[in-house]
């Protein structure tokens, strides 16, 4: 099979924001230890941070005994609860905190970014637990709707909470927005298969943060490690899975839309060209990326205003 020229795929503006992140975090960067690795990360994010848009008000608080970083912007209409990405290794309140500010800023939203247990400390299901009692704790202290958002690690969890959601606290999420989320698709085809050596991550990066995650035994048909792997994918809010061209993670956006809608859901999966995994921090670098966060910011408003899920791709 012919690799794709990402010489070819990929502009200027994505390559210059590669080639700053990379400064950072290596390509071989799996084979540090944990406590590197979360510090080349930590740094590169750092390096992307941008200022809190004016008004937004942050204070970090606990939920269900989860740390949490609460944004408020005055008047809200709605709670966001965000799972930030990382691998479910690497990342937390810091990584995701300006990305949180500007979709609190931007949508006019509450938003509360949960921060989760990592791996090799926690393993699986602990990241789940803590995403899911979180939750439950936020949705018992704000009234109103609920929007489910994360990107990479984070849209897998927000689409688990999702999931195991159903029957348990029902009509309070009205949308969840997964950003090129991990959702436990077939890795022998499609993106896996295409995209396996993108730039920023490839399968074999995949495969190493999977087996720190679960502790080395990946769990089988578990829908909270593996939204995918459920067998009823009815009752689901809508869904709006926003996914990157050079990426092994594409698939799983149109595996997920396609496995909601047979289901008889709401479900749109809209796929950016020219853009790598972990794009949201090139906003500022790359009109594309930029055009990108605005799809993603546009489909949380949407969804917590409980419009349905197709107006996202408008």
């Amino acid at each position: 099979m012919t690799r794709p020229d990402y010489r070819v795929l990929l502009d200027e503006e994505v390559w210059a924001y590669m080639d700053r992140s990379d400064e950072f975090y290596p390509p071989d960067a799996t084979g540090l230890t944990i406590e590197q690795q979360r510090a080349v990360y930590d740094d590169m994010c750092a390096a992307f941070h941008q200022p809190h848009p004016d008004g937004v008000v942050t204070s970090d608080v606990q939920f269900g005994g989860v740390p949490c970083r609460l944004y408020e912007n005055g008047a809200m209409a709605a709670t966001v609860v965000y799972y930030h990405g990382g691998g479910f290794v690497v990342g937390g309140l810091e990584s995701h905190d300006d990305i949180c500010a500007e979709i609190c800023a931007t949508t006019g939203y509450r938003v509360v970014s949960v921060d989760y247990g990592l791996a090799p400390e926690v393993v699986f299901p602990g990241c789940f637990n803590d995403a899911w009692t979180a939750f439950g704790a936020i949705a018992a202290a704000f009234p109103g709707r609920i929007v489910l958002a994360g990107d990479s690690a984070g849209g897998n969890l927000a689409a688990a909470v999702a999931h195991y959601a159903r029957g348990r606290i029902d009509g309070r999420i009205t949308g969840q927005v997964l950003i090129y989320p991990g959702l436990g698709g077939d890795r022998g085809q499609g993106s896996y298969v295409t995209h396996a050596t993108a730039p920023q991550l490839t399968v074999a990066d995949m495969e190493f943060y999977q087996q720190v995650r679960s502790g080395g035994t990946p769990p089988e048909r578990d829908p909270r490690y593996a939204p995918l792997h459920d067998t009823d994918f009815s009752g689901l809010p809508p869904t709006a899975i926003l996914t990157v061209e050079c990426d092994p993670l594409s698939s799983d956006g149109e595996a997920y839309r396609d496995a909601i809608q047979a289901a008889g859901g709401q479900a749109v999966w809209i796929e950016t060209k020219g853009l790598v995994h972990g794009c949201l921090r090139a906003r500022t670098m790359s009109r594309r990326a930029a055009a990108f966060f605005d799809t993603v910011t546009s489909a949380i408003k949407d969804m917590g205003a409980g419009d349905q899920a197709t107006k996202a791709a408008t």
